[in-house]
């Protein structure tokens, strides 16, 4: 009789779903969420007074199902690993957040107030793509396009549900694992953003965002007084500025610059550039940068949806992965129909988010790497092991085959007391969450419109 052919080794698998997240148990919720908070912000009235009750209701019960579920998940030795990458992607996330904040304030009044008044905003063939379909589509179609469907504080909030959806064996854990990846990557498509609208000063799509929300002086910066407005305009003094590649005009008498007394933060007076009718507190000229009032080449809005899509795609995939994406997409074009960005900068968020997501693959992964280690476990001892099949030692063998299964095996590194203080201070945590979540979710809506 032929001999029957071996199985050749399968790759690395994704992770299995439990039988609950196999029907749709997590997407199902996370459309409620969304669904719900739509209506009651934009369909009936009625739900206003409902509102109250239900969202903290809803919130209340899923996280008191992660509190009950908590105690059973068999993953505590994981996420405990985890945990040190957790906070220091945390860390890099709010650093980028800073050094974000104090650049947009600079490009944002660094030109004075004058500039933005009549600097006229740039040609944008996506906003008259979407005006000339106002004209040719259905009504129905165009007030589903302009309807506010989701906003930043729900794709925070629907990644957050995917990250706690762990602990039900939803996705693949450590929780904080791609909590870890999902910070990482934020902290890097800011900081590159950053970098971005920093190199060339674009003019707002809404002209009027400065004067509404700033009190900066109508001048220049010092700064630009010297290398920019003396060769704004004049065509032969951009020619001379370029043949000499010097500044060479004569710099025009401006009122003198507000500098108020930082201590050790007095850097900050020339690129925050404070007056006196904002007040005298560095941090409050922060608090207030928001999202600015240059264009800020990309959307921060569109890469936090972004990579929320890219996390629910690779972590569950399934047909809210799809939905999600029909909303990114819907995110875009209210992004660009409204103003709050040019089409570029919703274009280059989508495909740097996704292209960050696909390179930070090291901290966080869905694929099940279990089979590939003990793989490489069975390549290291497979001379021994048919050593000991002609030796016919079966106490040699037994061990070898231990060893190749305990290599797919996660390290336990943890004492149950640890794990179990621990497991307890994310109990804790999420309960924390849920109470304070719909003051978190009127944060990040002020914050949206200023992405």
């Amino acid at each position: 009789m032929p001999k029957p052919k071996a199985k050749r080794p399968t790759p690395p698998r994704a992770h299995r779903r439990s039988p609950a997240a196999g029907a749709g148990g997590l997407g199902l919720a996370a459309a409620a969420y969304v669904g719900v908070d739509y209506a009651r912000r934009h369909l009936s009235p009625a739900w206003w007074r409902w509102h109250g009750r239900l969202q903290p209701a809803l919130w209340g019960a899923l996280a008191l199902a992660a509190a009950a579920r908590a105690p059973f998940y068999r993953r505590w030795d994981a996420e405990l690993r985890a945990a040190p990458r957790f906070l220091a992607a945390m860390a890099l996330m709010l650093a980028a957040f800073l050094c974000e904040a104090v650049s947009v304030r600079f490009v944002s009044t660094v030109l004075g107030l004058q500039w933005h008044r009549s600097t006229a905003p740039l040609p944008d063939t996506g906003q008259w793509l979407l005006l000339a379909l106002n004209e040719k589509l259905p009504q129905i179609v165009v007030d589903l396009l302009r309807a506010p469907i989701i906003s930043l504080h729900h794709y925070l909030m629907l990644f957050i549900m995917l990250g706690f959806s762990a602990l039900f064996d939803c996705i693949k854990g450590p929780g904080l694992g791609i909590a870890a990846r999902y910070m990482f990557t934020m902290a890097v498509g800011r900081l590159l953003r950053t970098v971005t609208f920093l190199a060339t000063i674009l003019p707002s799509a809404r002209p009027w965002c400065a004067e509404a929300r700033y009190r900066i002086p109508d001048h220049p910066h010092p700064w630009a007084q010297k290398y920019y407005a003396p060769y704004a305009s004049d065509p032969d003094a951009i020619h001379r500025v370029i043949q000499e590649d010097m500044p060479y005009a004569f710099v025009k008498e401006y009122p003198g610059e507000y500098r108020p007394s930082w201590g050790h933060m007095s850097f900050l007076v020339d690129i925050l550039r404070p007056t006196v009718e904002e007040g005298s507190s560095w941090y409050h000229f922060l608090k207030k940068a928001s999202g600015g009032c240059s264009d800020l080449m990309y959307s921060g809005h569109m890469l936090v949806a972004v990579l929320t899509a890219m996390a629910w795609t690779e972590a569950y995939g399934g047909w809210i992965s799809v939905v999600i994406w029909f909303l990114v997409l819907h995110s875009a074009q209210r992004e660009i129909r409204e103003r709050h960005h040019y089409s570029v900068d919703c274009i280059v968020a989508i495909y740097v988010g996704i292209l960050l997501w696909r390179m930070t693959g090291f901290i966080w992964s869905a694929i099940d790497n279990s089979h590939a280690r003990r793989l490489a476990k069975l390549d290291k001892v497979q001379n021994r092991l048919f050593q000991a099949a002609k030796d016919s030692d079966m106490d040699e063998i037994r061990g070898l085959l231990n060893e190749v299964e305990l290599a797919g095996q996660e390290r336990k590194g943890f004492s149950q007391r640890v794990i179990l203080s621990f497991s307890s201070a994310m109990i804790v945590f999420t309960l924390s969450f849920q109470r304070n979540g719909s003051s978190h979710g009127s944060l990040t809506w002020n914050m949206e419109m200023d992405q």
